[in-house]
């Protein structure tokens, strides 16, 4: 039987994603409930065993990354378990975690003095392949050291997450993604006053190989819910009554 030349060119672009780093058509694939982000990268998987880089630039956006990290890491954690957080100034309240299904005893938090010792911690920990995922904050990283954690990722199977609040220079780093999660006011629950459930405008800056993107989503019951027609036709609305 012939083979078309797009099932070659199929085939052979899922040979080439684990030799650029990209392993999540051979590692532990996850659903992280948002089908709109996973059509985004190769073979509609989110990538695992490699280093997601997160830019915020605001308290406000460091707070909503590390809902939409906490999101990534309960489905994650849900078949293995340990992860570790390491930071000099963590951004994160333990706590807050048990609201997005995630048991704050299996995060092992390391708070260093100095965060020039964060990045060779984190890569000290990507090494260990009886961790699930390492996460580490840091404002600045260079390319070589980037490679070097990229490379720790994919050798131990482990899935790494870079935090980095207001970096003085968006350099070009290793990383598979770069992510910019914002927050978006909350929308009424059935015209009832009061706070609704969070929203957060999701981009996806760069993916290796995939298609960036940027969406809008509700997180309701540790699940996210594409609005971003709802939120595109309230915007229209607040136009013409303006206009």
């Amino acid at each position: 039987m012939s083979v078309s030349k797009k099932d070659i060119l199929i085939q052979l672009r899922k040979d080439l994603l684990p030799l650029q780093g990209y392993t999540a058509c051979r590692g532990n694939i996850i659903n992280i409930g948002f089908r709109p982000i996973e059509e985004a990268f190769p073979n509609a998987s989110f990538p695992t065993a490699c280093i997601h880089e997160f830019i915020t630039a605001s308290a406000i956006d460091a707070a909503a990354t590390n809902g939409f990290i906490a999101v990534i890491l309960n489905r994650l954690m849900q078949s293995q378990g340990v992860c570790t957080w390491i930071s000099a100034s963590r951004t994160l309240f333990p706590a807050a975690l048990e609201r997005f299904g995630i048991d704050a005893g299996k995060i092992i938090f390391i708070d260093l003095k100095k965060e020039k010792d964060v990045v060779p911690a984190v890569e000290e920990a990507l090494q260990c392949d009886r961790l699930t995922a390492v996460l580490g904050e840091t404002k600045e990283i260079s390319f070589t050291a980037s490679r070097r954690l990229q490379l720790a990722a994919e050798q131990s199977r482990v899935t790494g997450f870079l935090l980095r609040h207001q970096p003085s220079l968006l350099n070009t780093v290793a990383c598979v993604c770069r992510w910019r999660i914002n927050s978006l006011p909350s929308g009424s629950l059935e015209d009832m006053p009061g706070i609704g459930f969070p929203r957060w405008h999701i981009e996806l800056a760069k993916v290796r190989n995939g298609k960036p993107g940027s969406w809008k989503a509700e997180l309701r019951a540790n699940s996210l819910y594409d609005i971003t027609e709802n939120i595109s036709i309230l915007q229209q609305e607040e136009i013409r009554k303006t206009g």
